[in-house]
């Protein structure tokens, strides 16, 4: 298995020393990598679905916010309107980005969408504007400073202790495709207890057994995604949440494999149309998909698949 999964697996140094030097951003504009982001969270890539960055001097005019150093390059993000037709989502493309592009991408889009959705002081409604390089809003009325919002979720791969492991579909989701199960944490709540409680709330069952596995940054718009086993504790019986999930069911490692090399290997499951690619399968045929593989989700499925919860 991979160290760690993707969007988590490379750091650079994020120069937070430097967001208040406005001499140091100066000099480091004139040197810098930029990858451009749109208000939809797209940015543009080439014909083998890699990210693009380009000289400071080639980027529009825009928001510049310090992304950090890579490789002893300044690297910004730039927020642009799309100007061709090769923008794509880290849904796209988080299949073949590599790790420090991912990871990158998942930065400015997570300071993208934190932006547009919070361009008021919440104390006094007053319109802030950018400072620290990005990493910050101030309101010229009170003084105060606003920090980019991240909401812990965690997620979950159940199991019960042998051969089965439980998987969930959302109402919105396609018939065929399952995941594993995840949910926000509360004010006043551990992590262990959130999955605990999530699990039972969503499919009514108990866990115990919880076991921390590692963490995926998630900007849809602002999660850190917080990966963990857990086991069964009596029966296995399901009561399903009619508002979270549309179904749900225990899976043998034979079944889950099959569908992860169907995920990966079907253009029709790829390009999002699992429907088609269900109807393709074998009449009651009920898992056809999992997660991709740059999921955290899809991260514990393997660990999983390679005995290794």
């Amino acid at each position: 298995m991979p160290d760690g999964p993707p969007l988590a697996r490379v750091t650079w140094d994020r120069a937070g020393l430097h967001r208040n030097d406005d001499a140091w951003l100066a000099d480091a504009w004139s040197r810098a990598r930029v990858l451009l982001i749109s208000p939809g969270s797209e940015t543009p890539v080439d014909g083998d679905g890699r990210v693009q960055l380009r000289p400071s001097d080639e980027a529009p005019d825009g928001p510049r916010r310090l992304l950090g150093i890579v490789d002893d390059v300044p690297t910004f993000a730039v927020t642009a309107a799309p100007d061709g037709d090769n923008w794509r989502t880290l849904r796209d493309v988080g299949g073949t980005v590599g790790d420090l592009s991912g990871g990158l991408l998942a930065t400015a889009i997570g300071l993208e969408q934190w932006h547009a959705k919070h361009p008021h002081c919440p104390r006094c409604g007053a319109l802030t504007h950018e400072t620290q390089a990005g990493w910050t809003r101030t309101c010229p009325v009170d003084g105060s400073h606003h920090f980019p919002r991240t909401d812990p979720a965690v997620i979950m791969l159940v199991h019960d202790g042998g051969d089965l492991a439980l998987l969930g579909r959302g109402p919105k989701w396609n018939p065929g495709r399952f995941s594993t199960l995840a949910g926000f944490v509360e004010p006043g709540e551990t992590l262990e207890g959130a999955v605990a409680r999530e699990v039972f709330e969503e499919v009514g069952v108990v866990v115990q057994d919880v076991r921390y596995v590692a963490s995926q940054p998630w900007p849809f718009p602002a999660s850190l995604m917080l990966g963990f086993t857990a086991r069964l504790v009596g029966d296995p019986a399901l009561t399903l949440d009619p508002v979270e999930m549309a179904e749900a069911g225990w899976f043998t490692r034979e079944e889950i494999r099959r569908a992860a090399d169907w995920a990966d290997d079907d253009p029709a499951v790829r390009a999002g149309d699992r429907r088609a690619a269900a109807d393709a399968r074998p009449d009651g045929t009920r898992l056809v998909a999992v997660p991709p593989p740059f999921s955290i989700s899809r991260y514990l499925i393997d660990r999983w698949l390679a005995g290794e919860s």
